[in-house]
C-alpha cells in the first residue's frame, strides 16, 4: 500500500512524498524512524481501473521462484533479514506479493520467526516451503534451506515450463480446426446450400449429411458448447470429492501412454520433494507426510501416508514401497533401498528423480509426437470431407 505524506524534519524542514507499506500504523513507523514528525498522512487513492487491475493480479510460480532465489542469494552475501525482504518488496512488479512481502519484513522486525511470518499465506507458500524454512532456523542453517528451496522450485518450474511450451503447437492445431469448423458452418456452407436450393439439383447422400450436421451445430452449437462446459464443471466437482478424486485418478494411470507420463511425473515428483526434504532437516517421517500432499494423485498419497506410519514403526520406506509395484517400479524401490543402506537417501532420491525428469520430457515429446500427426490427419480429413461434399454435387451440376 502507497500513502502521501506531509512532515517535518528536526530541523524544520517540511517534506512530502509517498511512502510504501503494509498499513497506515506501519508507515507511520517507518517515517518517525527516519525522523520524520508527520503532519499528514493518508492512503493514496487509485483510479477504479487500477484497483480492478490489482485485484485480478496473481502471483505466478515464477514470482516465488525468482523471489527464493534473491532471498537466498542475499542472506547467503550476508545482507540482513529485514533488509532483504525490503530490498525485494522494492523491486517485486506484482503488488499483491510487494504488499506480502512488506507484512513479512515487518513481522521479522518485530521478532517474528521468518517461517510464521511465511506461514500467513498458506495459498503463497505451501507447508513444505514453511517446514524447510522452519528446518533452517531450527538448524542455524537458513541459508541452506533457502537455497535448496530455490533449486528445487527452479527444476519444478523449469519442467512445468517445458511441458506447457510442448503444448502449445497442438493447442494451436486445435483452435485452428475449431476456427476452420466455425467459418466453414457460419459462412461457405450456408451459401452453398441457397446454391443448391436455387439451382434445384438432386443432392448427394453425403452432402446432405454434412448439411444437416452443419445446420444442427449452427442451430444448437451454442447449447452443445454449454452441455461441454457444464459436463466440465461436473466432472471438476465430482474431482473435489474423496471418493470421485480416486476413480478419475485410478482411470488417469491406466491410459496407455498418457498413464506412464503421468506415473513418471509423479515419481520424479515423490523423489525431488523427499530429496529437498531430508537433504534440509526434515526428519524422513514429516518429509514422507509433506510429500504425500504434494504429489497429487490420491493413490500415490494413499501410499506414502501407510509408508509414513510404517517408518515411524521403524520399517523402511523400500520395504513398503514394495507392495505398491502397480506404482512404485523395481528401480525406484532398489534406489530407496540403496539409499537406506549406505545413509545417503536424499543423494539417492535425487538421482532417481533426475532421471525420473528426463523420462517426463522424453515422454511428453513422445506423447505429441503421436498426437500432432494425429491432428494435422483429422484437420485434414475435417476440411477435405467439407471440401468434398461441396465440390462434389457442384461437379454435378457442371456435368449436367
Amino acid at each position: 500500500m502507497k500513502f502521501n505524506y506531509q512532515a517535518r524534519t528536526k530541523e524544520g524542514d517540511v517534506r512530502a512524498g509517498i511512502v510504501e507499506a503494509s498499513s497506515k500504523d506501519a508507515a507511520l513507523s517507518l517515517l518517525q524512524k527516519h525522523g520524520f514528525y508527520v503532519t499528514y498522512l493518508e492512503e493514496e487513492k487509485l483510479p477504479f481501473y487500477a484497483k480492478k487491475l490489482e485485484f485480478f493480479s496473481r502471483i505466478s510460480q515464477k514470482d516465488i521462484v525468482i523471489f527464493s532465489r534473491q532471498l537466498a542469494m542475499m542472506f547467503n552475501a550476508k545482507v540482513p533479514l529485514v533488509e532483504s525482504l525490503r530490498v525485494l518488496s522494492s523491486q517485486t512488479k506484482n503488488a499483491d506479493f510487494r504488499e506480502k512481502i512488506l507484512n513479512i519484513s515487518e513481522d521479522v522486525e518485530g521478532g517474528t520467526a521468518l517461517s510464521k511470518a511465511l506461514s500467513r499465506y498458506p495459498e503463497i507458500f505451501s507447508d513444505l516451503y514453511i517446514s524447510m524454512i522452519k528446518s533452517g532456523e531450527a538448524s542455524g542453517k537458513l541459508a541452506e534451506s533457502l537455497n535448496y528451496l530455490a533449486d528445487y522450485l527452479e527444476r519444478q518450474y523449469q519442467l512445468a515450463s517445458k511441458i506447457k511450451g510442448a503444448m502449445v503447437y497442438p493447442i494451436f492445431i486445435l483452435m485452428l480446426v475449431s476456427f476452420v469448423i466455425i467459418l466453414m458452418i457460419y459462412t461457405v456452407i450456408p451459401q452453398f446450400q441457397t446454391v443448391l436450393e436455387e439451382s434445384g439439383a438432386e443432392v448427394p447422400e453425403f452432402t446432405m449429411k454434412i448439411l444437416k450436421a452443419a445446420g444442427f451445430l449452427k442451430d444448437y452449437g451454442f447449447f452443445f458448447i454449454l452441455g461441454v462446459f457444464v459436463f466440465l464443471f461436473v466432472l471438476y466437482r465430482i474431482y473435489k470429492t474423496e471418493q470421485g478424486k480416486d476413480v478419475i485418478d485410478r482411470i488417469l494411470l491406466k491410459i496407455p501412454v498418457i498413464g506412464t507420463v503421468m506415473k513418471t511425473m509423479y515419481l520424479a515428483r515423490l523423489a525431488e520433494n523427499l530429496s529437498t526434504l531430508i537433504s534440509g532437516g526434515i526428519m524422513i517421517a514429516q518429509a514422507l507426510e509433506l510429500s504425500a500432499d504434494v504429489v497429487g494423485n490420491s493413490m500415490y498419497k494413499k501410499a506414502i501416508l501407510k509408508t509414513k506410519d510404517e517408518v515411524r514403526r521403524g520399517v523402511p520406506i523400500s520395504s513398503i514401497l514394495a507392495l505398491y509395484p502397480e506404482i512404485f517400479p523395481p528401480v525406484f524401490v532398489q534406489m530407496a533401498l540403496v539409499g537406506e543402506k549406505t545413509g545417503t537417501l536424499d543423494t539417492s532420491l535425487m538421482k532417481i528423480a533426475l532421471f525420473y525428469r528426463r523420462e517426463v520430457e522424453e515422454g511428453v515429446v513422445a506423447m505429441l509426437g503421436i498426437l500432432e500427426p494425429l491432428l494435422i490427419v483429422s484437420l485434414g480429413l475435417i476440411v477435405g470431407g467439407l471440401m468434398f461434399s461441396i465440390l462434389m454435387p457442384m461437379y454435378q451440376m457442371m456435368s449436367i
